[in-house]
């Protein structure tokens, strides 16, 4: 029988405090350790074989002879065959025995189908289980629907590629690694049949792909990472933080903007066309004047999360935008779960969670604090599906 949120509340019932904190191993799992051991917690990090040494060697807890922590934030690592294998039934008994509340990254949405999530993993989420669907580009319903009916500005969507009269950018997933992205940008039709003949013929993207891609406005301007949380805990007009901002590194296309134009010509063809693999995040602050409007997008989408996906955005999310020279953000991504940049923050914080918070306050610590005071007061059951 699929998976419901009765049947959720019902097992977190059983769970003792205080709970031990999972993730899989990858994203920002150092970020949601570290802050679980800071709260108090034990942190547990689930791996693929093969890619564990990150997480049990070199971040892995070491304890002196009373047992107090003095290095390290990683308490346990399991390491199964395949990512996906974490939702074998006898695996989710062993979560469940453990007491494990489970943080959702873009890894474990990608490495394991949505279906399964939604109605065959039977250990308690910290966050929005059914909202992880809408990262989904293809279907039907997905995070521009949602963002269209919040009346939240995002990049004009254009019908296909003879359509293109402006900078736009093609969104599609990368041909072999599935993780990544294959997008590129193009100014014409003509330019968009050239780039599509030239990365078709390296094999970074697929017909396939894009048939189903998105072709939407380039907004011209810097990229602003927003990292949010969202509490039930406290009152609806209280529940709203914005803990820090990052933008993305990545590979090629950083490497390119780092030569001159004459070097960037001199470049192959093939050399040319930037891919947009994310290899890291680099702290930002906004400017305070614009931090209002970043508010009101922010108090919007959850509204409309709650509205349409009850009970609504729980926990961490991150809104991805652009912000144009008038200063006007557009989403062009939405991320319902903890973010990939939130490594940045990792134990120093971020000026504003900092400020909030009046000490050291990044997403992975939020998330901890969130599940020690909903298990002390016995709400686990609001904070998690």
């Amino acid at each position: 029988m699929p998976l419901d949120l009765a049947e959720v509340h019902r097992l977190v019932a059983e769970y003792r405090d205080p709970p031990t904190v999972g993730v899989v191993g990858s994203h920002s799992a150092i970020d949601v350790a570290d802050g679980a051991v800071t709260e108090g917690l034990a942190s547990l990090v689930l791996v693929q074989r093969g890619r564990d040494a990150t997480y049990s060697r070199y971040f892995r807890t070491i304890r002196d002879a009373a047992g107090h922590r003095v290095r390290g934030c990683v308490d346990e690592v399991w390491e199964y065959a395949r990512f996906a294998d974490l939702t074998a039934p006898e695996a989710q008994a062993r979560l469940r025995e453990r007491h494990v509340l489970f943080v959702p990254n873009r890894s474990f949405s990608s490495y394991v189908p949505i279906p399964t999530i939604e109605d065959d993993f039977r250990v308690p989420i910290v966050g929005a289980r059914r909202l992880l669907r809408i990262e989904e580009r293809t279907e039907k319903e997905n995070y521009y629907t949602l963002l269209a009916a919040a009346g939240i500005p995002a990049p004009r969507a254009l019908p296909g590629p003879d359509a293109i009269d402006r900078p736009v950018i093609v969104k599609l997933p990368h041909a072999t690694r599935r993780l990544e992205r294959g997008f590129f940008t193009a100014a014409s039709p003509a330019e968009f049949r050239e780039k599509r003949r030239a990365l078709l013929e390296r094999g970074t993207i697929t017909e396939d792909d894009l048939a189903h891609a998105r072709i939407e406005e380039f907004v011209l301007g810097p990229v602003f990472n927003f990292d949010f949380f969202f509490s039930p805990l406290v009152p609806r007009a209280d529940g709203l933080e914005l803990l820090g901002v990052d933008e993305r590194v990545q590979s090629n296309l950083d490497g390119l903007l780092r030569l001159p134009a004459a070097q960037q010509l001199a470049l192959s063809e093939s050399d040319r066309l930037p891919e947009y693999t994310e290899v890291g995040h680099r702290a930002l602050t906004l400017r305070e004047s614009l931090l209002e409007e970043v508010f009101r997008i922010g108090e919007r989408f959850v509204d409309a999360t709650r509205e349409r996906y009850p009970p609504g955005i729980l926990g961490p999310f991150c809104l991805q935008t652009c912000i144009d020279q008038d200063g006007h953000p557009a989403v062009f991504d939405v991320a319902p779960r903890i973010g990939g940049g939130t490594n940045i923050h990792l134990g120093l914080g971020h000026p504003y969670g900092n400020a909030l918070y009046r000490g050291p306050m990044s997403s992975g610590r939020r998330v901890a604090l969130e599940i020690r005071r909903a298990a002390a007061d016995g709400r686990l059951r609001e904070i998690v599906t």
